[in-house]
C-alpha cells in the first residue's frame, strides 16, 4: 500500500484528501519509483477543478512531476533498472505526491548525482516548461526578455536561462517578490495597477519576447512593449494570447534531457522556497493555488 494525496471529487480543495491505494506494478514503458520528492505546479489545481478536462474518475492521484529511486520497471523499459536515482513525469493515472509512483519511461531521465532529489523533482515540469518557453523563438545576447510571473518556479527559471544567453531580462512580479526576481539577474516590474506603464518606461524601445506565466489582464497590460504580437508566449493562458496576438508555448520531447544538463552544471537553479511532509500536500498546493508561491514549492514524502 502507498499513501497518496488525491481529489475525490472535482472543485475546491475540500475534496482533497490522503488516502491509501493498492502500489502500482509498472506497466509497459513504465517504470516504478519510490518518491524521494515531489513538485507542486499551477497544473494540479486547474486539473482538481476540472478547468482541463474532467476525464478521470475520481479519486484521482495529484502531482504531475517526481523524483526518486526505481523499484521496479516495466516491459520494454531498457534504460533503467532498480536502484536507480531518476526524475520525470507521472504515468497516467498515478499521481506525484505520494510514497510510490509510476513514470512515463520517455519522460524520465537519471538524476545526476550533482543534483539533489529536491532540485530534481522541480525540473519535469517547471524545468521544461522554463526551457522550451525561452527557447522557441531565438533571441541574440543583448535582446530584450520580458517575463509575466517571474517569482515563482518556473519565472525564475526562466529569468536564469536568459541571464545564461546574455539576453536583457525584465521580470514582471507582485512587490513581495521584488528580491527573489532580482537576485536571479532579472530587472524588476511590479505587477499590479499601473503595470501597462511600468512595462512602457522599462522598455521604451519595446521586447523581443514576452513568456506570459500569468495570462489574463497583466498579459494585455504588457502586450503593447512586445516589437511583433507574435513574439508573444503563454504558458498559462492561451485564449488571452491569442486575443493580443500571441501563441502557446510549444513543448519538445528533449527539454528535459537539456534542462537537466544545465542544472547540473550549476547554470540553472530550481530555487526550492518551500518544502512541505505528504500529509501537509494540501498546504503545499494552496500556497501555489493563491499566488504567494515564491520560487518552487515541494511535497516531501
Amino acid at each position: 500500500m502507498s499513501k497518496v494525496f488525491v481529489f475525490k471529487n472535482y472543485g475546491g480543495p475540500e475534496h482533497q484528501a490522503l488516502i491509501e491505494l493498492p502500489t502500482a506494478d509498472p506497466g509497459a514503458d513504465e517504470i516504478a519509483i519510490q518518491v524521494k520528492a515531489a513538485g507542486v505546479n499551477p497544473v494540479d489545481w486547474k486539473i482538481r477543478e476540472g478547468l482541463l478536462g474532467r476525464h478521470e474518475a475520481p479519486p484521482v492521484p495529484m502531482g504531475r512531476e517526481a523524483s526518486g529511486i526505481v523499484t521496479a520497471v516495466g516491459e520494454g523499459v531498457e534504460d533503467f533498472v532498480v536502484g536507480d536515482e531518476v526524475l520525470g513525469l507521472v504515468a497516467h493515472g498515478a499521481g506525484a505526491f505520494a510514497e510510490y509512483t509510476l513514470l512515463r519511461a520517455d519522460r524520465t531521465v537519471a538524476k545526476p548525482e550533482e543534483i539533489s532529489f529536491e532540485d530534481a523533482a522541480a525540473i519535469p515540469v517547471s524545468g521544461t516548461a522554463a526551457y522550451d518557453a525561452t527557447h522557441q523563438i531565438e533571441l541574440e545576447s543583448g535582446q530584450t526578455l520580458l517575463i509575466v510571473g517571474a517569482g515563482g518556479g518556473v519565472g525564475r527559471m526562466a529569468v536564469q536561462i536568459g541571464k545564461v544567453h546574455n539576453f536583457k531580462v525584465l521580470g514582471v512580479a507582485s512587490a513581495a517578490k521584488r528580491e527573489l526576481v532580482e537576485s536571479a539577474g532579472a530587472t524588476f516590474i511590479e505587477s499590479g495597477d499601473g503595470l501597462a506603464e511600468r512595462a512602457r518606461q522599462a522598455a521604451p524601445d519595446g521586447v523581443d519576447l514576452i513568456v506570459d506565466l500569468a495570462g489574463g489582464d497583466a498579459l494585455r497590460a504588457v502586450a503593447p512593449v512586445a516589437k511583433d504580437p507574435s513574439l508573444i508566449l503563454t504558458l498559462a493562458d492561451g485564449d488571452t494570447a491569442r486575443e493580443v496576438g500571441g501563441s502557446v508555448v510549444k513543448r519538445t520531447d528533449d527539454s528535459l534531457g537539456k534542462i537537466t544538463d544545465v542544472i547540473k552544471y550549476g547554470l540553472v537553479d530550481p530555487t526550492v522556497t518551500s518544502r512541505y511532509a505528504l500529509a501537509k500536500a494540501a498546504q503545499a498546493i494552496a500556497e501555489v493555488e493563491d499566488g504567494h508561491a515564491a520560487g518552487k514549492v515541494i511535497v516531501l514524502p
